[in-house]
């Protein structure tokens, strides 16, 4: 017998039933209120500089990719695409089961927390988020990531279509319950925790995992499936704004150099991981930063350390130090990864110095496309045509480095689609065609700029000098790449300039750099045939234009 999944107006209705019997229901409460509350519930520590610090149980140390769910609903099912490895489908029967056993859990806390926030800066389309946990840190996790409600937040497209979130993060599902419908753990056992969203009844649910990051890209991920069905791009990247009022985006993947190039005294920063691109401009999603912290330096990110480790009283402090190693005296080892290399602060943006407070700008007049190619082969900077922009967006590449996981001896391409595949649930052909309609439409100019390695590869070669990237970057935002010759790169299909200012015109064929040319040749063909076996099982059916195919290095 087909189930019937619970209609969403029951479901809000039971919530709403059961917040109004509950003893004790605190909502919007201030946040010096949150903050006194996470500590004199133990939820967090004082540190010396007023900072909070908490630990979480050693599940909870990161996203758990492998207990992330979407609801898969018939109506909707063909919206997503089901072959990309992180999106897990979940029958709404089971995530009803979930629901039930969370108000369940619910009911019998002490007390629960209601944070009212929005995700989006554009009150146009910022999305009204409704979180309840029995965790104050969580709600003050809220504040500090979500944004206050605009006054007119009834101009948004999602003004009467809001999420609730349903948040406990300590604790366990009754793994029993959930045998055949949850995944199973090594050992045979199933697993007690799930982090599941439901589009269509527009309704989250975080069980069992601690790690703030997994309520942040939860809505994340709903942010990226909703604002395309109006017509708007999001982005995982940064977005910063010159004094001249352009605006300019970085997407990268972690290790690219994302948040250092973007952190520019000459520019003030939007945010530094999540946006949209509206017929209005940019509009950063967040209220804060969620930034790692594992061999942070002052010398080195002056701006988030300060942000996270400037003194203050901890009741207007509020930044949240999550799984960092801690001192007796309440001062931190950023180096000791042994809890994990996964620490992270949770922190305003007002806590930056050179910020845009409103988050919005107008449209991109660049984009920069970071990768750290490990194999010391692809041009410190490129520029990209309509067709290889939407290509490279499509494959997200960058080299996952010999020594940092066991077993890994030589640079192994990583893809990693739109530059955040776990949190881009839509048919790729989706973002990457509107990135190409939004190109010809407001004439933004991308380029490929490689942060990696030049004259051979990691253990040959030597990184790029950041301030040779920082000279290659300011180049690309000024236009002073605009106007120069270009020579196509027979393997990669890219527009290399023949001259930059302050760059070594030999710097930028990377194969003049190399002693050993057929060493070069080589290891850029097999670059180039990763490229191509990645497209085309990822691709090969997904209906992409086939002259985006066509700047697919190795086809």
């Amino acid at each position: 017998m087909a189930y019937d999944p619970i209609p969403a107006a029951i479901q809000r209705e039971r919530i709403d039933t059961m917040l109004s019997k509950h003893a004790v229901v605190l909502t919007d409460l201030g946040r010096r209120t949150l903050i006194q509350d996470s500590v004199d519930r133990k939820e967090a520590l004082v540190s010396a500089n007023g900072a909070l610090a908490t630990w979480v149980p050693p599940e909870s140390t990161g996203r758990s990719p492998k207990d992330t769910y979407i609801v898969r609903h018939e109506a909707s099912a063909d919206t997503i695409d089901w072959d990309s490895p992180n999106n897990i489908p979940l029958d709404p029967e089971t995530f009803d089961m979930i629901f039930e056993d969370t108000l369940d859990a619910l009911w019998d806390k002490e007390r629960l927390y209601i944070t009212n926030r929005v995700v989006g800066a554009d009150p146009n389309y910022a999305l009204p988020v409704t979180t309840i946990t029995d965790q104050a840190l969580t709600a003050l996790f809220t504040n500090n990531m979500f944004r206050p409600i605009p006054h007119d937040i009834a101009s948004s497209c999602f003004a009467d279509r809001g999420f609730t979130l349903l948040a406990l993060p300590f604790d366990k599902l009754d793994a029993s319950r959930y045998q055949g419908r949850l995944r199973k753990l090594p050992g045979g056992r199933t697993s007690d925790m799930a982090v599941a969203m439901d589009f269509d009844r527009r309704l989250g649910i975080v069980y069992g995992s601690a790690y703030g990051g997994s309520v942040k890209k939860l809505i994340f991920t709903v942010m990226n499936y909703m604002l395309p069905a109006e017509g708007i791009l999001p982005l995982h990247c940064s977005a910063n704004e010159g004094p001249d009022g352009d605006c300019a985006l970085l997407l990268g993947l972690s290790g690219t150099g994302k948040t250092t190039l973007s952190a520019d005294p000459r520019r003030a920063l939007l945010g530094d991981d999540e946006h949209g691109w509206s017929s209005n401009g940019i509009a950063n999603f967040e209220n804060g930063c969620y930034a790692k912290l594992i061999n942070l330096r002052e010398d080195k990110e002056p701006e988030i350390y300060h942000a996270v480790f400037h003194e203050a009283d901890y009741r207007v402090h509020g930044a949240i130090v999550e799984d960092a190693m801690m001192y007796p005296n309440g001062t931190f080892d950023l180096d000791d990864g042994r809890i994990t290399e996964n620490s992270r602060a949770s922190y305003p943006l007002r806590f930056l110095s050179n910020i845009k407070p409103s988050s919005v700008s107008g449209h991109p007049k660049t984009i920069l496309f970071l990768t750290a190619d490990a194999n010391g082969v692809l041009p410190p900077v490129a520029k990209l045509t309509r067709e290889e922009a939407m290509l490279w967006f499509l494959m997200g590449y960058t080299s996952k480095l010999a020594g940092t996981e066991t077993g890994i001896t030589d640079p192994v391409s990583t893809f990693s689609r739109f530059f955040a595949e776990p949190f881009m649930p839509r048919n790729p052909d989706v973002y990457a065609g509107m990135l190409g309609d939004f190109m010809d439409k407001y004439g933004a100019n991308v380029y490929l700029v490689n942060t990696g390695w030049s004259g051979g590869p990691f253990g040959v070669g030597s990184r790029m000098d950041i301030s040779l990237t920082r000279e290659i970057v300011q180049a690309a935002l000024s236009g002073a790449l605009e106007d120069v010759d270009h020579q196509e790169d027979p393997i990669f299909h890219v527009m290399v300039p023949k001259q930059c200012p302050n760059c070594p015109s030999d710097v930028l064929w990377p194969r003049n750099t190399w002693e050993d040319k057929d060493a070069y040749d080589e290891r850029a063909r097999k670059l180039a045939s990763d490229f191509a076996a990645h497209f085309d099982k990822a691709y090969a059916d997904k209906g992409i234009d086939p002259t985006v195919a066509a700047a697919c290095p190795g086809k």
